[in-house]
């Protein structure tokens, strides 16, 4: 498996440069890569104050982020999972593209345990998880507080999957988030966690996101990132 995520701040809603940034690591990470996992909402930023404020940033699943990354997969015949905010009619999710080889959008996942800060405007996920079978095994996907979610967590090892794409907004509480994510994954697959750093502020609070991006399994940390800075990481490994 030829696994790569790609860690990346967004600036919270300049949409336009947070886009041109991820097709310019996004192009980056898919050369020679058979699946590419970038961040949670990673056009739009994190913290929004209730639904009115992300609706400004919401789009359909084939909209902006979807027609920027989708060529840069066709191109580089790879999977590649995405977070965005969903516009679905009057209701807003947390979800993530996930793109396959050609282009086309397979699916939409949306995230089915909702941290404190999506409460102000996400509606929980409806989706269900699903199992997404490549040439080099099979993927599912989950979005950062999922992970802390044992149905989740069960479901993945159920499913005996390769690896998992995680794009996150990992808070940063002081600690390295590897030994967490490996013990969270247990010994079934690969984790691939795409993760923002620095911090946003809303309404005076500030809160910190922890980078430290990791394509990790019980077995061994193969790729991982520092706590800031834009980088791509890259792993290749046997199944």
């Amino acid at each position: 498996m030829r696994l790569a995520a790609v860690q990346v701040r967004a600036t919270r809603g300049e949409l336009s440069g947070n886009r041109s940034r991820l097709a310019r690591l996004a192009a980056q990470a898919a050369i020679e890569s058979d699946l590419v996992v970038l961040p949670e909402m990673a056009a739009s930023g994190y913290l929004f104050r209730d639904a009115a404020a992300v609706a400004s940033v919401a789009e359909p699943p084939c909209g902006p982020t979807w027609s920027i990354l989708a060529p840069i997969a066709a191109s580089a015949r790879c999977w590649m999972v995405c977070g965005f905010v969903e516009a679905a009619g009057d209701r807003f999710f947390n979800s993530a593209l996930v793109i396959d080889p050609s282009g086309a959008l397979a699916f939409t996942y949306r995230k089915t345990l909702l941290f404190d800060a999506d409460h102000r405007w996400a509606t929980p996920g409806d989706s269900g998880y699903r199992a997404f079978d490549a040439d080099w095994g099979s993927f599912g996907v989950g979005i950062c507080m999922d992970l802390n979610d044992d149905a989740f967590v069960a479901w993945v090892a159920r499913s005996r999957l390769s690896a998992v794409a995680l794009p996150t907004n990992w808070l940063d509480e002081g600690l390295s988030v590897w030994p967490y994510w490996r013990w969270r994954l247990g010994p079934t697959g690969v984790l691939v966690a795409a993760n923002t750093w620095g911090s946003e502020e809303l309404d005076g609070e500030v809160t910190p996101f922890a980078g430290q991006s990791a394509i990790l399994d019980a077995r061994g940390l193969y790729a991982a990132a520092p706590a800031v800075g834009h980088c791509v990481l890259r792993a290749v490994i046997a199944r």
